[in-house]
């Protein structure tokens, strides 16, 4: 098997996760991050996880995008098994079928914003679609902002930037964690309503990890994790019935 289309099985999900186990430590130390996950992230749809501080949030979306390995168990982006990718192979897939939003904006000081959200396909010598870059650009409400530089622009605006980089290359999933936790509420609430129309507009899949109940609250659905296991799933969630959620699990 020589490429990543060998390596293809059949699936309607952006990406899944069987039995995974993630485990830190041995014997007194030993830590079981994950513990026999069983989940599916569906095409074109919102996922918000959320869990007590420790309850494998964070593990799971990084195991899942690829960026951590599973102790056992097996991860699919699209059709692809992670666990049979080379390294080369792995990181080409997350830089052609994953997308990553974070807390932190991570944008070149140096660059502008439209340089910044087309800089990972530069550095793989790739061409953005013109159509599709210009309907993201107008998603994310950035078209009077591309020739600023980030120190230009409102803490929304970089995340927004952010939010543009990480669907620009027409991946398969996008990930992000805590993408809202360092804005106000304002401006939180801006990045959120992007992050819906980036999956209502233009049909992206989505999974952000959170401890934000109003944030949670925009998702399809929410995923509760505690003591590395999904315990509960709320669909149509409201803020209120994720804290009742949350209480009753701990969080």
């Amino acid at each position: 098997m020589n490429s990543l289309e060998d390596k293809e099985t059949t699936s309607t999900a952006a990406a899944r996760m069987f039995d995974g186990a993630k485990i830190y430590g041995t014997g007194d130390t030993e830590v079981r991050a994950l513990d026999g996950v069983d989940v599916e992230f569906e095409r074109g749809c919102f996922t918000a996880i959320m869990g007590p501080s420790g309850s494998g949030k964070s593990t799971l979306m990084h195991c899942s995008a690829g960026l951590d390995d599973l102790t056992s168990g097996s991860v699919h982006i699209g059709e692809v098994e992670l666990g049979s990718l080379s390294e080369r192979e792995l990181t080409l897939l997350r830089r052609d079928k994953v997308g990553f939003v974070f807390q932190a904006f991570n944008l070149l000081p140096t660059l502008t914003a439209e340089e910044n959200l087309t800089l990972p396909m530069d550095l793989a010598g790739r061409k953005p679609d013109s159509e599709w870059l210009v309907e993201v650009i107008e998603t994310v409400g950035l078209q009077d902002r591309l020739k600023h530089r980030p120190d230009e622009l409102s803490g929304g605006q970089q995340q927004r930037v952010a939010v543009a980089r990480a669907l620009v290359s027409r991946p398969e999933i996008v990930f992000a964690d805590e993408p809202t936790g360092n804005l106000d509420s304002v401006t939180g609430g801006e990045v959120l309503n992007f992050l819906r129309s980036a999956v209502d507009d233009l049909g992206q899949t989505l999974v952000v990890v959170t401890h934000d109940a109003v944030a949670a609250a925009r998702a399809d659905r929410v995923l509760f994790l505690a003591d590395g296991r999904i315990v509960d799933e709320m669909t149509d969630p409201e803020p209120s019935r994720i804290l009742d959620r949350i209480k009753a699990i701990g969080g």
